[in-house]
């Protein structure tokens, strides 16, 4: 309807502006040009001012690489593997499957950093666009282990609504270690390998499970290479997947714990997240410092990387918490 009186607009515009003096014809000209693009569904300018689905892929990888390798630390497995998938998924102009990732490690490690990261490439965030990334809280959505046959449909619903409205959406899940069990199992149609579900085409859509089930499995492997006087960067990566996916799979701790997405091969990659070490911690510092406005003292920088190093608790080689509390031992330090 608002295409038609569009179009009823433009036919009229012509016997009406004979009418008017030259200024007031630009003036009117001008508004009615701003009038069809606002009208048009997918225009430049309803996509920059109002709420509009991006239909074309704007994700620039070497942007995105550049974003990752400044501001992560310490994750060159789980970079190249991401950096990878995107690549793999955009390269299609209508993609078989979604992209499915799950990312496992410690907490503090980068795992909610990277997803936005993605984000913020993938839609050039502002507040309209905000509303093609939706993310999902175990403790706030789905709180009680009781309630998997309530939360059910309403997901499902929600997933089918929002990838109807924009193909290209981001769905990300946290918190999946207190997933309710067989909860995660109710949107596997949605992430087969389907032309289309009841009309829907879910190809473009993008799934991330970020999980700390697995951390220690990461972490146990990674000890392990140092022990042995071997780099990090020798991990193998596809032995670190395939133990990531049994892990997670037989882990009761774990929202994939006998899951039907890891039975059938759903998720596309399992991505690991190294534990931090102390050098890693120190540009984590260094880059909190910076972003609170505060002059680089490395005095300083080295006094809380140090106290955040703590396993094991022979050899302190890695953190704990990775770097998640560095921003309150900044504030406190300074």
């Amino acid at each position: 309807m608002k295409l038609m009186n569009a179009a009823v607009f433009f036919i009229l515009v012509p016997t009406l502006t004979p009418a008017l003096d030259p200024l007031s014809t630009s003036v009117f000209m001008g508004g009615a040009a701003v009038a069809w693009q606002l009208l048009s569904p997918h225009s430049w300018l309803k996509c920059s001012l109002l709420e509009c689905c991006n239909m074309k892929d704007t994700l620039n990888l070497s942007v995105i690489k550049v974003d990752l390798d400044r501001k992560v630390f310490g994750q060159h497995l789980a970079i190249q593997i991401v950096l990878r998938a995107l690549s793999a998924n955009t390269h299609f102009k209508r993609p078989r499957k979604p992209l499915v990732m799950s990312f496992h490690g410690w907490t503090g490690t980068g795992k909610t950093f990277v997803s936005s990261i993605i984000a913020e490439n993938l839609y050039q965030l502002n507040i309209p666009r905000q509303r093609f990334v939706h993310h999902f809280s175990t403790v706030l959505h789905f709180p009680h282990l009781s309630h998997v046959h309530l939360y059910k449909e309403p997901l499902q619903n929600w997933i089918r609504g929002n990838v109807s409205a924009c193909p290209r959406s981001l769905f990300i899940f946290s918190e999946m270690d207190q997933m309710p069990h067989g909860l995660i199992d109710s949107i596997m149609p949605f992430l087969g390998y389907h032309e289309e579900i009841d009309g829907v085409y879910y190809g473009k859509a993008i799934f991330i499970f970020l999980n700390n089930a697995g951390g220690d499995k990461v972490t146990e492997i990674a000890l392990d290479y140092w022990r042995r006087h071997k780099r990090r960067e020798d991990v193998p990566v596809k032995k670190l997947q395939s133990l990531l996916s049994e892990e997670i799979f037989r882990n009761r701790d774990s929202g994939f714990f006998h899951s039907q997405l890891i039975q059938k091969n759903l998720i596309d990659y399992f991505i690991p997240f190294l534990p931090l070490e102390y050098k890693h911690v120190r540009e984590c510092v260094r880059q909190e410092l910076h972003m609170q406005g505060h002059p680089q003292d490395e005095d300083l920088i080295a006094e809380i990387a140090l106290a955040m190093t703590d396993y094991p608790s022979e050899e302190r080689l890695y953190s704990s918490k990775g770097c998640k509390t560095v921003a309150s031992r900044v504030s406190l330090s300074i």
